[in-house]
C-alpha cells in the first residue's frame, strides 16, 4: 500500500461541519418544537416537510397568508452580549405581527438558522426563543434549517430567518373597504425598540462608549445589553381577540422599519390621511436616551424607530371604545394616537403637537 493510500482521508468535520453537533442540537430542540404543537399540527420535525391540516384547526373556506422577516443587526447585539435566548421571539414576532394586522391567525412557523461553527447550546437557546415566541402566538413550529457554513461567518456570528403561515376565512382579511373620514386611530405600547433601527442604535452606543454590561442610567438594575435585547411584543392573542369580540377593526398597521410615515399608509387608501397626536405618545426611556445621546432628530427618530408605539389600529369612532376595552382586557396599553382625515394634498401621515423624548 502506498503512502497516499494509507493516509487518512479528508472528512465534512475536516472542513467544518460537524454533523455529530447537528445531531445533538436537534435532540436538544425536539422538547422545545412539541411544546408548539396546535390544533392542526401534531408532527415531530426530522422529516423532509412540516405538516399542517387546515380542516383540523378549524377553518371551511381559508385564505392563506404568509410573511417571512429576520432580526436584522439587533443579532450582533446579541451575539456581542453573549445573550441569545430572546432573539428568538424577535423571529417570531416580526413574521406573525404581519399576519396578524392582515386578520390572519398565525398557524405555523419555520425558521433558519445559519453559523459559522455550530454550538449545540447556543442553538438550542436560540431554538428556545423561537418556540417560546410560537407559544406566544398561538403557532406551532413544524421544521425549520440549521446550517453550518465555515467561511461564510465571521467566529461566533450567526443569522436568522423566519417564514410563518397563517390563514383567515374568505372575506374577513384585513383592511376593510370602508375606512373612512372621521376613523378613530389608536396605538398599542410597544416593548421597547422591537427589531429595528439597530444600526443607528449600535452607531450610538459606539459614540457613547458603553459595553453591553454597563448598568444604564434610565433603567434600575438593567445593563445596556438588557435595554436593547427587550424582545418584540407579539400582539397575536389580543388583536384576534378584539377582532373576534368586537367585528370593529377596520385596519391595522405592524410599526416596523420606516415607522409611521412608512407603515400606516400601507393600510389608507390614497384618498386618506393618517392625522397623529405626538403629545399623546410616551416614549419609554431607552428613545429618550438614544436621541439625547446620539443627537437624533425627532423626525428621524419617527422614520426609524418605533418610539413607543408597535401596532396602529383604525376604528369606527362609534367602536373605539368597545376596542379599547377588549384590548385592556388582554393587558395591551392602548393610546388614542389620532384619526383619519381627507388626503388632499398632503402626506399619508400628517403630525400635531411633539414628540416628548
Amino acid at each position: 500500500m502506498s503512502e497516499a493510500e494509507g493516509a487518512k482521508g479528508l472528512t465534512y468535520a475536516d472542513a467544518g461541519v460537524d454533523i455529530d453537533a447537528g445531531n445533538l442540537m436537534v435532540d436538544k430542540i425536539k422538547p422545545l418544537v412539541r411544546s408548539t404543537r396546535r390544533k392542526g399540527a401534531d408532527g415531530e420535525i426530522g422529516g423532509f416537510g412540516g405538516l399542517f391540516d387546515l380542516k383540523a384547526a378549524g377553518f371551511s373556506d381559508p385564505i392563506l397568508v404568509a410573511a417571512n422577516d429576520g432580526v436584522g443587526t439587533k443579532l450582533k447585539v446579541a451575539i456581542e452580549a453573549g445573550k441569545h435566548d430572546t432573539v428568538g421571539i424577535d423571529l417570531v414576532a416580526m413574521c406573525v405581527n404581519d399576519l396578524v394586522v392582515q386578520g390572519a391567525e398565525p398557524l405555523f412557523f419555520l425558521d433558519y438558522f445559519a453559523t459559522g461553527k455550530l454550538d449545540p447550546e447556543q442553538g438550542a437557546a436560540i431554538v428556545g426563543g423561537i418556540a417560546e415566541g410560537c407559544r406566544m402566538a398561538g403557532c406551532a413550529l413544524i421544521g425549520g434549517e440549521t446550517a453550518e457554513m465555515p467561511g461564510m461567518y465571521a467566529a461566533g456570528d450567526y443569522d436568522l430567518a423566519g417564514f410563518a403561515v397563517g390563514a383567515a376565512e374568505r372575506g374577513s382579511l384585513l383592511p376593510s373597504a370602508n375606512l373612512a373620514k372621521g376613523d378613530v386611530i389608536l396605538g398599542l405600547a410597544s416593548s421597547g425598540l422591537h427589531s429595528n433601527g439597530y444600526s443607528l442604535a449600535r452607531k450610538v452606543v459606539q459614540k457613547s462608549g458603553l459595553a453591553w454590561i454597563d448598568p444604564v442610567t434610565f433603567g434600575e438594575g438593567i445593563t445596556l445589553a438588557d435595554a436593547l435585547l427587550t424582545p418584540t411584543r407579539i400582539y397575536v392573542k389580543p388583536l384576534l381577540a378584539a377582532i373576534r369580540e368586537t367585528g370593529a377593526i377596520k385596519a391595522m398597521a405592524h410599526i416596523t422599519g420606516g415607522g409611521f410615515p412608512e407603515n400606516i399608509p400601507r393600510v389608507l387608501p390614497h384618498t386618506l390621511s393618517a392625522e397623529i397626536d405626538l403629545d399623546r405618545i410616551s416614549p419609554s426611556d431607552v428613545f429618550s436616551w438614544l436621541a439625547e445621546t446620539g443627537g437624533i432628530a425627532p423626525h428621524e427618530m419617527l422614520r426609524t424607530f418605533n418610539c413607543g408605539i408597535g401596532m396602529v389600529i383604525v376604528v369606527a369612532q362609534e367602536d373605539a371604545s368597545a376596542v379599547i376595552a377588549s384590548l385592556t382586557a388582554h393587558d395591551e396599553v392602548v393610546v388614542p394616537l389620532g384619526r383619519v382625515v381627507e388626503r388632499g394634498e398632503s402626506q399619508g401621515v400628517i403630525y400635531t403637537g411633539h414628540l416628548a423624548l
